[in-house]
């Protein structure tokens, strides 16, 4: 596992309680997309974060979010903001994207999973892999949806479709109203052709194997790296 010096470019309050943070390694952080990083708080005290940015950009982009004073990701935030070299350690995680598929893929991402969507996506484009592709983003309240113009966007392509759901206030973003996972099966009936790729809390990625394995999952098609833990 590499242990790479980063230079923090910038550490930007981009919504209330979602911070994105720019560096730009001493060298080349070479990783697949669906990857994560850990942070080096101390010798024993390393924290996972989802790169956000593709393996073919030269600078790493996290989405961190954080609020209250001292928890546990606002110390990292803190960290960041008053230093200007931070050591990371990468790359992590068997989630990534399967380039070689040919399956069409659905994206589920929770909250600030979105970061780990966006790697994904991002590295489709620019590889020119246009297999159909359905991302699903849910949060709590439109004011979570941090990154909705963006995920706009990438609707615009003929191979993907985009569908935000939020538990509240739907009618804000034109978004499903409802639980996540429960628009996923409303969509999609049969989940035996498809990649499935995963981010979002442990709880969530359990529930989604409970209800995917009626409708035909493959769990060798199910890609999380709260599976592995």
């Amino acid at each position: 596992m590499n242990q790479i010096s980063c230079h923090i470019i910038e550490v930007n309050a981009d919504h209330p309680h979602l911070y994105k943070v720019y560096l730009k390694p001493e060298q080349q952080l070479k990783f697949k997309a669906g990857q994560y990083l850990c942070i080096i708080m101390g010798e024993e005290d390393k924290r996972p974060f989802s790169i956000a940015s593709a393996p073919h950009q030269d600078i790493i982009e996290l989405h961190i979010g954080a609020g209250e004073p001292d928890s546990y990701p606002m110390q990292v935030i803190d960290k960041l903001r008053s230093s200007d070299e931070i050591m990371i350690e990468a790359p992590h995680g068997r989630a990534y994207l399967r380039e070689t598929s040919e399956r069409p893929r659905v994206i589920i991402a929770g909250g600030t999973g979105f970061s780990y969507a966006k790697s994904i996506i991002e590295s489709l484009i620019h590889t020119q892999q246009d297999a159909p592709t359905h991302f699903f983003w849910g949060c709590r309240k439109p004011e979570y949806m941090y990154d909705f113009a963006l995920a706009q966007q990438w609707n615009k392509l003929d191979w993907l479709q985009f569908t935000p759901v939020l538990e509240h206030n739907a009618s804000e973003l034109q978004a499903s109203e409802g639980m996540l996972l429960d628009q996923v099966c409303q969509q999609i009936s049969d989940f035996s052709d498809y990649d499935i790729y995963i981010a979002g809390r442990f709880e969530m990625a359990k529930a989604a194997k409970d209800k995917f394995l009626p409708l035909n999952l493959n769990t060798n098609q199910l890609f999380g790296d709260a599976f592995s833990y």
